[in-house]
């Protein structure tokens, strides 16, 4: 009689954690699952491409995302992003020679996604040029809008370009 109860206990147990463990495994809507979809080339909306674009790729078993500016056929600079748990990190490799690191700011899953600056390598001074927060708006498919700013000694260098995917 003890194994018969035990083992109602167990299946009474299975069945009321069974939703509960199903949801678990669902993954969530995630930032970098969105961002995993810009993989390709993308170009300034109004340029054919050619003197400038930007290349998204998965690498690490698809765990860490790469942003790569090409200019006039050369690589300008990079940004991967990767997960830290439910969080999307940035790290800017920039042709300044400094790296800032950026931490998602905004909800998981949002269209709107924003990374502010959280500490960096190799910056001498916090007045020295860096990359200080990054934005995509990702509420159009086919088109990206980023936007980003830049802190240095002059004050803040916002920027914004829209992009669309090459032909």
């Amino acid at each position: 009689m003890l194994t018969k109860t035990r083992a109602s206990i167990f299946t009474v147990a299975m069945i009321l954690a069974g939703p509960a463990l199903a949801d678990e495994l669902e993954p969530p809507v995630s930032s970098f699952a969105q961002m995993s979809a810009l993989v390709g080339d993308w170009k300034r909306e109004g340029t054919d491409g050619s003197k400038f674009h930007i290349q998204f790729e998965l690498t690490a078993k698809d765990s860490v995302l790469i942003e790569r500016w090409v200019s006039r056929g050369k690589t300008h600079s990079l940004t991967l992003y990767h997960r830290d748990k439910a969080d999307v990190v940035a790290t800017h490799y920039c042709p300044q020679g400094n790296q800032p690191r950026m931490r998602m700011t905004t909800p998981d899953g949002a269209s709107k996604i924003r990374f502010d600056f959280w500490d960096a390598t190799n910056l001498v001074n916090p007045t020295d040029s860096h990359q200080h927060s990054l934005s995509f708006d990702l509420s159009e498919p086919g088109r990206i809008k980023r936007a980003e700013t830049y802190l240095s000694s002059a004050g803040e260098e916002p920027s914004e370009m829209v992009l669309v995917r090459t032909e």
